[in-house]
């Protein structure tokens, strides 16, 4: 077979161009003006919860055993100061379940999803602790109240304390982490809201 000659002045052949269809949906955007009274109605039900908390802290705190010295000073029974530091982690252990609880609760809020309720859900998880706080060392002091004048070498019991407020951080924490991990976990641009 002879090899057919080339003409190098024939125009090059062109082929039509392909119709590419690239479908691009609209990016969701943020809405605040909708979500702002339910953001309201979610901090203050998540703030209300802090009583409730604090009272459990209250009754399961573990009171601090002491002893009336000859000066009239309280001497911490062996062992018994480190019932300060379970006071603490009790409320913080509290702060995280209930901080996870309400980050999973919230996030059920289908059509609600987004900062804006993140948000609210966050800041009522602070003020809620803060309530908790406030009320189970108010309730504690009200358990462990003492009654006659002491005498020397009697032992009392303590009520429970929160020395720092470092605690109060648990409960928004554990919200924030909850929520962000199951707005990761969803992956929907909309994160499933679909409200159109």
């Amino acid at each position: 077979m002879a090899e057919q000659p080339v003409d190098e002045r024939a125009e090059p052949v062109r082929v039509p161009p392909a119709f590419v269809y690239r479908y691009a949906p609209a990016r969701p955007r943020v809405v605040v003006k909708r979500d702002l009274l339910p953001a309201f109605a979610v901090l203050s039900t998540i703030a209300l919860f802090g009583l409730p908390a604090g009272w459990l802290w209250a009754w399961l705190a573990p009171p601090q055993n002491v002893v009336v010295a000859q000066d009239a000073s309280l001497v911490p029974v062996t062992g018994e100061s480190y019932h300060r530091l379970d006071g603490l982690m009790l409320f913080v252990l509290i702060g995280v379940g209930a901080g996870l609880l309400t980050g999973v609760a919230v996030w059920l809020l289908r059509e609600r999803r987004g900062p804006v309720v993140l948000l609210a859900a966050a800041l009522g998880s602070g003020v809620a602790a803060y309530l908790a706080q406030r009320t189970g060392v108010g309730s504690a002091a009200g358990r462990y109240a003492p009654g006659a004048a002491p005498s020397v070498g009697d032992v009392l019991a303590l009520a429970p304390v929160l020395e720092t407020w470092w605690g109060v951080l648990a409960w928004p924490l554990g919200t924030a982490l909850a929520y962000g991990c199951l707005a990761a976990w969803n992956g929907m641009d909309d994160l499933g809201r679909r409200l159109g």
